[in-house]
């Protein structure tokens, strides 16, 4: 079975700003959203289309901060900003857990699992809905290579050669995050799929759900250093195993 590693919360939030005071954006509060308004914000899912948030451009491993989402808790366009989605406190049957890529004071720019890909939204850190953990782990996919490494405090614990999106139906590339852990009961390509916060640029649908695309399994070794998926990464089964020890909201680098 896979497992979600018990992430240590930390008890004291260390204030790294990127411009101006850090004291005076700590004191930036989020603007009231009533339970009316907030019923109605679109919820920041794999299922979801929402415009008009911030992209996420960065190419490099992040800070390895990551937020549990305890309560669906309001994403905003920037500090202090419009309120423009909600993030529920599940995804896709997992615990909502995301990485953060910027901090200013009480504030967290996080990856958000809901197309456009690199989406990214503001939270308010400073109440009970969200608590802060540290996450070790990176994974890269260079799709050149056919290879995907998984990064432990920076020293590779496995590398191996993968199969990658066909050129009709390419594997996005940019910074993502291991959404959830799923038992593949439907199918036998694999035994579990590991859905990522980005989705098929190619595909609106596929096999019946919003085009995401995944780190799973594959019966046999054809598809290892090809590109002829569908947008997915195939991964051998010993990678698969150490895939599912990773924590969720686990940092994934495609390029």
């Amino acid at each position: 079975m896979p497992r979600v590693l018990v992430l240590a919360v930390l008890t004291a939030i260390t204030v790294t700003a990127a411009c101006g005071s850090p004291q005076k954006e700590q004191q930036v509060r989020p603007v009231a959203v009533d339970e009316q308004a907030f019923a109605t914000l679109p919820e920041a899912t794999t299922f979801a289309t929402i415009e008009g948030l911030p992209q996420d451009h960065g190419t490099e491993p992040t800070e390895g901060q990551v937020l549990r989402v305890v309560e669906d808790v309001v994403v905003h366009d920037e500090v202090g900003g419009r309120a423009v989605a909600k993030l529920p406190a599940t995804q896709v049957g997992s615990p909502t857990w995301v990485p953060e890529v910027e901090r200013r004071g009480d504030w967290s720019r996080v990856l958000l699992p809901n197309r456009p890909n690199r989406s990214s939204g503001w939270v308010h850190t400073g109440g009970d809905d969200v608590e802060r953990a540290g996450n070790d782990h990176l994974v890269t996919v260079d799709l050149a290579a056919y290879r995907l490494e998984v990064l432990e405090r920076g020293r590779s614990i496995g590398r191996w050669t993968v199969g990658v999106g066909s050129a009709e139906h390419p594997t996005p590339v940019g910074r993502t995050f291991v959404l959830a852990s799923i038992e593949e009961t439907v199918t036998d390509f694999s035994r579990y799929v590991l859905p990522l916060g980005a989705h098929s640029d190619s595909h609106e649908t596929f096999g019946g759900g919003p085009g995401t695309v995944a780190l799973h399994g594959w019966p046999d070794a054809t598809p290892f250093g090809t590109a002829s998926s569908d947008g997915c990464v195939r991964v051998p089964d010993d990678a698969l195993d150490v895939l599912l020890t990773l924590p969720l909201g686990t940092v994934v680098i495609v390029k």
